[in-house]
């Protein structure tokens, strides 16, 4: 994925938060402009911006992101929430699955073989969150 913009630094606080194993919701826009909303483990790359979604690739939510080019990931618990939001795109290359592989295996588990797998790649422009996440 190219780079475009301004990184976004996370707080300290909120890296903890997304470092911690909790689920999140990816939006995503339908054709008809109304939210698709569903549950995904995600991880961050706080060096490059990105967080990263693995999932089929002939999911709704990559058609999506393939049409609209734009998402953004939630992650809630308790009183504790951010959003990551910004340009987005799908990526097929056999190293950044690898890569969005080896992420999610070292959050959340090892992922099961799927050999139709792409990443949803999120460059986050737009960080929104709880105040207790702000240093």
């Amino acid at each position: 994925m190219t780079s475009t913009g301004p990184r976004i630094e996370l707080p300290t606080k909120a890296l903890e938060f997304v470092a911690e194993r909790h689920l999140a919701t990816l939006t995503t826009l339908r054709t008809d402009g109304t939210p698709h909303v569903v549950a995904v483990g995600f991880t961050w790359d706080a060096e490059a911006g990105l967080a990263r979604i693995i999932t089929s690739g002939h999911m709704v939510k990559v058609r999506n992101v393939r049409r609209g080019g734009y998402a953004a990931v939630s992650q809630v618990e308790g009183g504790r929430w951010l959003t990551l939001e910004g340009p987005a795109e799908i990526l097929t290359d056999p190293a950044d699955v690898a890569e969005g592989e080896r992420r999610y295996a070292e959050r959340y588990r090892i992922p099961r073989d799927n050999p139709q797998r792409v990443v949803i790649a999120i460059r986050a422009t737009r960080l929104l969150s709880s105040s207790t996440l702000r240093d």
